[in-house]
């Protein structure tokens, strides 16, 4: 089971084409009526839920991929800034307007986690909310962290706790809980203003730090700056060296029935090599002979795979960019499964096939917009006045009903 999962709140401002503070509550009431397999609980015990798929929808270029790449950038900050070259430019962009350029980002998730980290990985080990804070200035192109912090809200506190916080100076004060005790003085040698006190100690084997920088590895992106699809060859190196996950693909492919009876990976001349049987075919065919779809959902369905089994984030922009529209919530579907996703794994996903809407609640749907001044506006559907559950959203989306949609003409 993940030590961190369940992210239900997610801050941005300032981040590419977000100008003003976006705030994206998933937190589903616990009145709500009950729909099965569609929510989970935000932590062990607690009444209020959030969905496990979100699905965002909008125009071109009104921002829908900022939100994942928000997402990503806070994974890799938290997992992989340390390891950057001294002195190279964050994966990130701010609003482009002269005010903004050498103005603050501002990025913020909260998501639930185990409150003791040394019951981590024990079964039923109590739960609480976190939430992690980053603010990164720059002037003039340099970055650098005006602050970081971890806070949680564990059950003998009526207030959120402060693990750490991080000034501009590179000072750091922890609680006692987080334990940075023998840590301080190697910690102030080697923190950098560019790199994360999590990243930093995980390098210095700190016992906490390490656990946040696996939960961060959970999250599993195809994009940071740019989408990512990878390529076929990568895939295939992948599926090589992870046998089981070649009987897993295959026992879904011939499920999902795109006509392959099964994937083979053998040692050629210069690496593996993938070929496919198919029904009614004498002989294997190579990848590049299968169609953009499914060479796609090959490369994509070990992302999923692995937040499913792990309990973990797949970050998917662009999903139905060219997977068939039937297969769209079939792969959502998992998601809902208890025994497709025991741990509660989230998706988390860009999308512009508005027939989605009709496999989805109203608070599993985002809308990005953006104004004639390039800022992007995030809200959900479940914010749109007089929604129901009983209506089209496909239709009333398409008609305009709810923003979002774009203007030709």
């Amino acid at each position: 089971m993940a030590i961190f999962n369940m992210l239900h709140r997610l801050e941005i401002e300032n981040f590419y084409s977000i100008h003003d503070p976006q705030i994206i509550d998933l937190t589903v009431a616990a009145n709500a009526p009950e729909e099965p397999g569609r929510f989970a609980p935000l932590w062990l015990g607690a009444r209020e839920e959030a969905p496990k798929v979100v699905a965002i929808f909008g125009p071109n270029a009104s921002g829908k991929s900022t939100v994942l790449k928000a997402l990503s950038f806070i994974r890799w900050f938290v997992k992989d800034s340390f390891s950057a070259a001294r002195g190279s430019r964050m994966p990130f962009d701010r609003f482009n307007s002269e005010e903004m350029l050498n103005a603050p980002t501002r990025l913020a998730i909260q998501l639930s986690g185990v409150e003791n980290i040394e019951h981590a990985g024990l079964a039923g080990a109590a739960q609480c909310r976190y939430r992690y804070e980053l603010v990164i200035g720059g002037k003039a192109g340099k970055q650098f962290v005006e602050s970081e912090a971890l806070y949680y809200w564990p059950s003998s506190a009526t207030r959120k706790v402060r693990l750490f916080e991080r000034n501009a100076a590179g000072e750091v004060i922890a609680s006692k809980t987080f334990g940075l005790s023998g840590y301080r003085q190697a910690l102030e040698k080697v923190l950098r203003a560019d790199a994360s006190v999590i990243a930093t100690l995980a390098q210095l084997e700190h016992g906490y730090s390490q656990q946040l920088w696996h939960a961060a590895s959970l999250l599993v992106s195809n994009i940071l700056v740019e989408k990512y699809d990878g390529s076929d060859d990568a895939a295939i190196r992948h599926y090589a060296a992870n046998p089981d996950l070649v009987a897993i693909f295959n026992r879904e492919i011939q499920r999902i029935d795109v006509g392959i009876r099964e994937m083979r990976i053998e040692q050629g001349n210069n690496g593996p090599v993938a070929l496919f049987e198919h029904e009614g075919l004498a002989l294997p065919m190579p990848i590049v002979y299968e169609s953009h779809g499914t060479r796609q959902f090959i490369r994509l369905y070990p992302f999923i795979l692995e937040a499913l089994q792990s309990g973990g984030i797949a970050v998917v922009d662009e999903l139905d960019a060219t997977i068939h529209p039937l297969l769209l919530p079939e792969i959502l579907r998992w998601f809902y499964d208890p025994v497709r996703n025991p741990h509660n794994a989230q998706l988390w996903m860009t999308c512009h096939t508005p027939s989605l809407l009709e496999d989805l609640l109203k608070e599993e749907v985002l809308f990005c917009d953006k104004d004639q001044e390039g800022k992007t506006t995030i809200y959900g559907l479940r914010d749109i006045q007089s929604v129901r559950r009983s209506d089209n959203y496909y239709r009333k989306y398409l008609g305009g009903s709810f923003g979002a949609v774009p203007q030709i003409g």
